[in-house]
């Protein structure tokens, strides 16, 4: 009888996130996948339905071939993909050296530095970019600043820039990256630095062989976490950057409520998807080959 309920309580474990990521991720995405092989319709539903009046399977790939062949979209998506990696990299420049900090502190400090870590996220995320609009116009605090300290003669253009975008991306997904780079930097054993050094290594070389390495995880998962949604980000692109600073969260937006074009919106998804997931497949496996061949 309890050999049955323990079994009972690890099927029901497993079956949990299953049924999560099936509702949730599965069940969405064949709904956006349905919708991206259909053709726009000035109807309700705005799209053609999947089996026709004939009960033909009616499908098409127009909107992927439109996509791939329409260069705007083409640079959307990479300039998406270079604005989301420059501010993971600047997020990892910054937040390595102040979740070491965190780690290192001492217990009172720890528990001080990260509630200011996650402080920002008991305030709404779209009045913390509004308070980024009133900080970086012309005659916002930082133009002012400058101006007083003599720095500049007049204000300068810093709003509705890609400038703009990256102080908004990094500001807002940074603590992402702090969170599991402390995690993995909290557990990082000081006597393998200490036994380093003593064998003749330089502060660099203890850094680059011991820190580091154990630390990699806690900077994939950061980079993931950054990476990931800055990627797909519609709001600070839409308040921050500029008409010309097209991001593929923007353009998504843009075709789904403005032009009601579903179908194609759905494809612009589904290959924004596809650009995501694909990459972190092959780190993972990757990662898991590297780990095997550590083991052995």
């Amino acid at each position: 009888m309890g050999q049955g309920r323990g079994m009972l309580w690890q099927w029901f474990a497993v079956a949990v996130p299953y049924a999560w990521l099936l509702v949730f991720f599965l069940a969405p995405f064949v709904i956006i996948l349905k919708i991206s092989l259909a053709d726009p319709v000035i109807a309700q539903p705005p799209f053609t339905p999947f089996i026709d009046d004939q009960n033909n399977l009616a499908v098409t790939l127009e909107n992927f071939r439109f996509l791939l062949s329409d260069r705007l979209y083409l640079l959307t998506y990479l300039n998406s993909v270079m604005m989301a990696g420059v501010a993971t990299l600047l997020c990892l420049l910054l937040g390595f050296p102040m979740a070491y900090g965190i780690a290192r502190s001492s217990p009172v400090q720890r528990n001080l530095l990260l509630l200011l870590v996650v402080l920002p996220f008991w305030i709404s995320f779209l009045l913390r970019v509004y308070a980024w609009m009133g900080l970086l116009n012309n005659h916002g605090v930082i133009n002012n600043v400058l101006m007083w300290l003599g720095v500049i003669d007049q204000p300068i253009q810093i709003l509705y820039t890609n400038i703009a975008i990256y102080i908004g991306l990094v500001y807002s997904y940074l603590p992402f990256m702090i969170l599991p780079l402390y995690a993995s930097l909290e557990r990082l054993d000081l006597d393998l630095l200490d036994a380093a050094q003593d064998l003749g290594a330089t502060p660099r070389q203890a850094f680059w062989d011991v820190t580091w390495p154990l630390a990699r995880p806690g900077v994939i998962a950061g980079c993931l976490l950054v990476f990931i949604p800055a990627t797909g980000e519609y709001v600070i692109p839409f308040l921050l950057g500029g008409p010309e600073s097209l991001m593929i969260g923007r353009v998504l937006f843009d075709e789904f409520f403005v032009n009601k074009d579903w179908p194609l919106a759905s494809a612009v998804a589904i290959i924004l998807l596809l650009l995501i997931v694909v990459p972190i497949v092959l780190l993972q496996r990757f990662q898991s080959a590297e780990d095997d061949g550590a083991r052995t």
